[in-house]
């Protein structure tokens, strides 16, 4: 077992829909200058020229690529993009993997199209497998990232270990704040997928506080009562790493255990601070935690 890992950013964080100027080459350069070198590509549009930041991020900035993502099928019948499925897309995903140095591609979530039938989750599953032998002739690696709608049950089962057992040859990407948000504990969940893993999402999870409306509540206002109220749901955030309430220190111990090389932070919603901000804090707290050698 190696004594450390990388952690690293999932770009879903600094994504170009979350920021107002987004420049590949630009971005890891900020990253750099914050202590990372490695990422994991998502929602980055794989274009010419953010591959070809990527790359010369690599050569010149010393950054690490992990992984990529590649959906199988379209999310939506008729969404456009590049799927495993098809041989045009096929190729453009592994040319994108070689141009980066990158042995991984991690599907981000099955296509909503399966969702809510045990029927259509295992067609997927098994189509999944099939793309993960072929890539394995490409020397690429699949995984598979779960967010909380895998820990749906179908015959006493999780959705997630039923993709497992019919898609033996793809690994799993977890992370630690789907797992706790669908039921169970990460550092035993992560134990249980020992073995299967490569990648770890660093995601913490933590309670906000309600907003009271400016000058109070009036409760004879049914209404402001009800919308006040509907915050409850709204109180479940996604914290810098360390800020939060999941045992994250454990939670990487048991993935290093596990056989995991890669331990990226993803903060899916800043809740409007800067997002770079937001990974500073992450470092700081994870430099803390005693994890200062793996970056």
């Amino acid at each position: 077992m190696a004594n450390k890992g990388l952690i690293g950013v999932q770009m879903s964080t600094i994504a170009p829909a979350k920021m107002p100027h987004f420049d590949a080459y630009e971005s890891m350069a900020k990253l750099t200058d914050l202590g990372f070198h490695c990422i994991e590509i998502s929602q980055v549009p794989m274009t010419p020229e953010n591959v070809q930041g990527f790359r010369r991020s690599i050569d010149e900035l010393g950054m690490k690529v992990s992984s990529n993502t590649a959906s199988v099928a379209p999310m939506v019948p008729g969404m456009p993009g590049e799927y495993l499925n098809d041989p045009a897309g096929y190729k453009k995903i592994v040319d994108d993997c070689k141009a980066l140095d990158c042995d991984m591609l991690r599907i981000g979530m099955l296509p909503m199209t399966c969702m809510g039938s045990y029927e259509k989750a295992v067609d997927f599953a098994r189509q999944a497998e099939e793309c993960a032998l072929k890539l394995k002739e490409d020397d690429i690696d699949l995984y598979y990232h779960n967010h909380h709608i895998e820990f749906v049950r179908y015959n006493g089962e999780y959705l997630l270990d039923i993709i497992r057992a019919n898609a033996p040859h793809m690994g799993f990407e977890l992370d630690t704040h789907w797992i706790h948000r669908g039921g169970e504990n990460p550092v035993e969940f992560i134990k249980k997928y020992a073995g299967s893993i490569r990648l770890l999402h660093l995601k913490d999870y933590r309670i906000g506080e309600m907003q009271m409306p400016e000058g109070g509540l009036d409760m004879t206002d049914r209404a402001s009562v009800m919308k006040f109220m509907g915050g409850f749901k709204d109180t479940v955030q996604f914290a810098e790493v360390g800020e939060g309430s999941l045992p994250i220190k454990a939670c990487i111990e048991a993935g290093l255990a596990g056989g995991a090389e890669y331990f990226l932070i993803e903060q899916d919603d800043a809740y409007g601070r800067d997002p770079f901000d937001c990974l500073k804090t992450s470092h700081d707290n994870l430099v803390k935690l005693g994890f200062g050698d793996w970056f």
